[in-house]
């Protein structure tokens, strides 16, 4: 594997930070000299922040316990456990707030005796976000084919500063048949973690359209172990999209009302549903049911 590398992305504005599987892309708004330091910051946060991480997965690869945090040595390892301990009341890791956790470091550093008016830290859709006074930002989320915008606008006064997306087609091994999940939250490592376990909800056990398979005979070093995750979803019938959508709907209006998120969109075979008072863009059919608890 080589070493961490960095360099310009075409447009001259956006860094590229890579090494191994982390994967960031990060833009800084402000003045030249501040966005000139933030940028060398990052640069010099991320020379060790994988092999950090590598010295503790053992460790991070079992799962957390609810309201009991482990001591970890690293900063983004305090922060993966931190992220998924209020939501341990079922199986999760701290390997579900990796790419989260990852992009709050960068991000954080980046901010050390700077004054910038906006930055991102994106890991593979997964975002950390920084909005100074009256700022605002317009982040992509996962394509919908629901009738609804890709795009939703974050505001400094909305106190979202994570956004992250799961599902079982994404990187990471799911429980769940969600095409996408997008959660809204105070942190990266916070919105990756709920969306993780909301994208999970999002399921029908034993329907026999869909396959599943052992983690471990996927990725023999997977923290999932023998847990079985999902790998294809045949057809389903609407009522039983609706069923699946509204078992992962419970889950995120849970973990709204006890602050843990702002909001999230829950996608799978065209349908979808929202958590929480951050409105897309576009005409939702579906809005009336979806943001009763708004």
């Amino acid at each position: 594997m080589n070493g961490p590398q960095a360099h310009w992305l075409a447009d001259g504005r956006r860094l590229h930070l890579n090494h191994g599987p982390i994967d960031l892309v990060v833009e800084a708004f402000g003045e030249a000299d501040e966005r000139r330091a933030a940028y060398e910051q990052a640069v010099a946060r991320f020379q060790t922040i994988l092999i950090e991480v590598v010295e503790e997965l053992p460790e991070l690869r079992l799962p957390a316990f609810f309201l009991a945090p482990r001591s970890f040595a690293g900063p983004t390892a305090r922060r993966m456990e931190a992220a998924v301990t209020s939501l341990a009341e079922c199986f999760i890791t701290p390997m579900a707030a990796v790419a989260g956790s990852v992009a709050d470091e960068i991000l954080g550093s980046m901010l050390a005796g700077r004054r910038l008016d906006r930055a991102y830290v994106n890991n593979g859709g997964d975002c950390a976000l920084h909005l100074g006074r009256s700022q605002s930002m317009t982040v992509a989320i996962a394509g919908t084919g629901s009738g609804m915008a890709d795009r939703v606008t974050i505001r400094a006064q909305d106190g979202v500063r994570g956004v992250a997306t799961s599902g079982w087609r994404g990187r990471s091994f799911s429980f769940g048949i969600a095409d996408a999940v997008t959660v809204l939250a105070p942190t990266g490592a916070e919105a990756d973690a709920a969306a993780t376990l909301i994208a999970n909800a999002v399921d029908l056990p034993g329907h026999p359209a869909i396959v599943r398979a052992a983690a471990r005979d996927l990725a023999p070093d997977s923290d999932l172990g023998e847990m079985l995750v999902t790998q294809s979803v045949g057809a389903l019938a609407p009522a039983e999209v609706a069923r699946a959508l509204d078992n992962g709907l419970a889950v995120a209006e849970d973990f709204r009302r006890r602050g843990l998120i702002a909001a999230s969109a829950l996608f799978l075979a065209g349908e979808a549903r929202i958590s929480g008072s951050v409105a897309l863009a576009a005409p939702n059919k579906h809005k009336a049911k979806e943001t009763a608890h708004a």
